[in-house]
């Protein structure tokens, strides 16, 4: 109830800031006497009946948190507590890389959207590694981790399936799958390699490596032709591919109405997500569903906000969501919430 004050407070910093400001004040609450009771009793949904067997793994709730938000798995503890079925981590790439410019991430709160061109910053496969290696090792969490892989901006597409391997090998013992990441608008040329032989490269190169049979997933962008969607469909009979996640940010400002839409040109170039994108990534989706049937999972995302837009993904053919920007606006009790919305509408 107190969240939208909350949030009007940070919206009042800039969007990283406001960002590290809020995950250190989930630490800080987590550190106190009861705190992690305290968070898990208060958001966590409680009951089993929204368990889903997938990719061999359990998910205690269809309810993640999308690639970008705890780009270098800092956060996994408190957004445990938060309720999460699953944590995707990432966008990691080999190198350590700082990203674009900032500013790079902008608020278009009266559409509940958000415009970023953050450009893979992370700390690099090999500290992130790490990171995950010493929570694994001190802690007894079931918390699901996917690990979201990209290449380095300054590798060429033709070279770019030795990052996602190198990726690989580099998380393949602290992570519970993994997602090829070749569809964020903010890394110049990356989307080149949502094309067919590209995708098959890349993936026959990770299967090759691939002895322990971890689940590899591709992430592909709302903003596909449909003859590039049929390349996708068909692919996933050619090698093998594990799963989809559909979709990530788009580039199609069409979705904002024309006093946003001013704004955002003056933000310049980055992905929109958020409640704008809904139902753009659900015609993806449903478009996909149909090609592929119930033979390989996917996870949804975009736009996702209530109970009722999770709902409208698992409609469409999602087995599982993701939420981002929804996280963002509003707060942390929107897990439990759309779980018990799902598990109402069962």
């Amino acid at each position: 109830m107190i969240y939208p004050i909350i949030r009007n407070t940070l919206f009042l910093l800039p969007p990283e800031t406001a960002h590290k400001v809020s995950m250190q004040g989930l630490h800080f609450a987590a550190a106190l006497p009861f705190g992690k009771q305290l968070l898990a009793g208060n958001f966590q949904y409680k009951g089993s009946d929204l368990s889903k067997e997938l990719f061999g793994l359990t998910f205690p709730n269809p309810v993640g948190l999308g690639a970008g938000f705890d780009k270098n798995a800092e956060h996994l503890d408190v957004l445990e507590l938060l309720g999460f079925g699953f944590v995707e981590i990432g966008t990691v790439t080999p190198k350590a890389q700082a990203g674009n410019p900032t500013p790079r991430l902008f608020r278009i709160p009266s559409q509940k959207a958000l415009i970023n061109r953050m450009g893979f910053n992370n700390d690099g496969v090999e500290a992130i590694a790490k990171r995950l290696k010493i929570r694994k090792e001190k802690s007894n969490s079931s918390l699901i981790i996917g690990g979201n892989i990209g290449k380095n901006k300054v590798t060429e597409n033709s070279d770019a399936w030795k990052d996602y391997c190198t990726n690989f090998l580099g998380l393949e013992e602290v992570v519970d799958y993994f997602v090829v990441n070749v569809s964020s608008p903010n890394t110049p040329g990356l989307r080149e390699l949502q094309e067919k032989e590209s995708l098959r490269k890349i993936f026959s190169e990770l299967q090759n490596i691939n002895k322990n049979n971890k689940p590899i997933l591709l992430k592909i962008a709302p903003d596909l032709e449909t003859a590039a969607l049929d390349d996708i469909i068909s692919l996933t009979q050619e090698v093998k591919i594990d799963g989809l996640v559909s979709s990530n940010t788009t580039l199609d400002r069409s979705l904002l109405n024309e006093n946003n839409l001013a704004a955002a040109t003056e933000f310049g170039a980055g992905g929109l997500s958020g409640q704008p994108l809904l139902e753009k990534s659900n015609q993806v989706l449903r478009y996909l569903h149909k090609g592929i049937g119930n033979s390989l999972p996917i996870i949804a995302s975009g736009g996702i906000f209530k109970g009722a837009d999770a709902q409208s993904k698992m409609d469409a053919g999602a087995n599982l969501v993701q939420i981002w920007t929804g996280f963002i606006y509003e707060g942390p009790g929107m897990v439990k919430n759309i779980c018990t919305h799902l598990s109402n509408h069962k």
